[in-house]
């Protein structure tokens, strides 16, 4: 009998200390998102085979929209990625997409697909742009929410819908707006 309470005394105190370890990682990972995620530069080719440089979009807000040939939902997001660079013709939010794909493939998918907003191709290497940033990369469709800033204020897995489309371009351009900053835009993301 004794044994059985000291047992049952031992497994309390042990879960105990794993809900204070939880309570205190939670904590920490407080303090870590709400330190700034900052983009950071990165090179990569694009369709025609050029080299493009993330400083061409320095004046933009960003929707980074990682993808591949192979992945059916990245394939479906592309119309509504081409319709909404469409209506964001004032450069106010800049689309590119990251291929993380093999450069054939995507050089022969694009034949019979049209891109209104740059295509780059990372193949592997494309991982690093969101690991470098400090962002966990683990699936495709992702995308990256990205101030002019370059503050990375949302990323997303999965693939994007219009409704998703339509909140971060009220968000970012109420951001550009100065009616709220990137960490109320970040609590206005959330749901997405």
């Amino acid at each position: 009998m004794m044994k059985s309470v000291f047992t049952l005394i031992l497994l309390l105190n042990i879960m105990g200390c794993e809900q204070m370890t939880s309570q205190n990682k939670s904590s920490d990972e407080v303090i870590t998102t709400s330190e700034k995620q900052l983009l950071m530069d990165f090179e990569m080719i694009d369709l025609s085979g050029s080299m493009r440089h993330s400083s061409e979009w320095n004046n933009s807000a960003k929707l980074i929209n990682f993808w591949a040939t192979w992945c059916a939902p990245c394939r479906r997001e592309i119309p509504l990625l081409n319709e909404t660079q469409e209506k964001l013709s004032d450069g106010l939010i800049q689309i590119i997409g990251i291929a993380v794909d093999d450069f054939d493939e995507v050089t022969s998918y694009a034949e019979n697909t049209n891109f209104d907003y740059p295509i780059l191709i990372g193949e592997k290497d494309a991982v690093v742009i969101a690991e470098n940033s400090g962002v966990d990369f683990i699936g495709l469709p992702f995308t990256m929410i990205v101030t002019k800033d370059e503050e990375i204020i949302k990323t997303h897995i999965g693939e994007i819908k219009e409704h998703h489309i339509e909140l971060i371009i009220k968000v970012l351009k109420a951001i550009e707006n100065g009616e709220i900053t990137a960490s109320e835009a970040k609590v206005q993301l959330g749901p997405i």
